[in-house]
């Protein structure tokens, strides 16, 4: 897999998460959600912190400010690393497993890492109104955007029972997080690694064809009888 494809896998995902992001941003006003079936809803928030929510001011003696800040540039660290990451996989002319897995991540962290740069810049808050793109009024600065999620999973939503110890009668839901295309790419991006470990850490996949043939034909290659003079 060459460079150009990684690149257009990568716009690809970068566009149908930024889309999503802003038409959810200009067309709902913050926690209202729509049902697609029972099971899927979207439901828009925004996450100011990491992966579900959380906020290094959770779990060090700082401000939320100072947490988002701190957070924001350590993504922009970890962009250029994954960067560098799929230019060295795609140079090595890496497996293709590979190469679509860094892809995948890459273009998931830098679609949320957009949202934190520069969204505080360009959207006013979402508060009992719809956000306005590009305002005047804008409800951050740069480096302090909030992530906009949308995606809903209530697959399982029920109450426990009234005899079961410490949780009877507390409601039950299960998927309870909400999330993103670029939340979705990165997750799929590291599924891939995990699942197909040995095919993406192995050699290029077309090589791998190529001796997965030559032994083939080997095997099968029947011995000639010698010819009678």
């Amino acid at each position: 897999m060459n460079i150009k494809k990684s690149i257009l896998l990568i716009v690809v995902i970068l566009l149908i998460d930024q889309w999503s992001k802003i038409y959810i941003k200009t067309h709902f006003v913050l926690g209202e959600s729509v049902d697609v079936f029972n099971w899927f809803k979207i439901l828009f928030i925004e996450n100011e912190g990491a992966a579900w929510g959380a906020k290094l001011s959770d779990v060090l003696p700082i401000s939320d400010a100072t947490g988002k800040l701190v957070l924001t540039i350590f993504r922009l660290f970890a962009i250029f690393g994954i960067g560098y990451w799929l230019h060295d996989v795609v140079r090595k002319q890496s497996s293709k497993t590979l190469i679509v897995a860094v892809s995948l991540i890459f273009a998931g962290a830098l679609g949320n890492i957009l949202d934190s740069v520069f969204y505080g810049l360009i959207f006013d808050d979402s508060y009992n109104h719809v956000a306005t793109l590009f305002s005047d009024e804008p409800y951050g600065k740069a480096f302090y955007g909030k992530v906009v999620d949308m995606l809903y999973f209530p697959l399982v939503d029920t109450t426990w029972p009234d005899w079961m110890p410490f949780v009877g009668g507390k409601n039950f839901r299960f998927f309870e997080p909400v999330f993103n295309i670029a939340d979705t790419a990165i997750s799929t991006g590291v599924g891939i690694l995990l699942v197909f470990n040995k095919r993406a850490f192995g050699k290029n996949d077309e090589e791998n064809t190529d001796e997965v043939g030559v032994e083939t034909s080997e095997t099968f290659e029947q011995p000639q009888e010698p010819t009678k003079e």
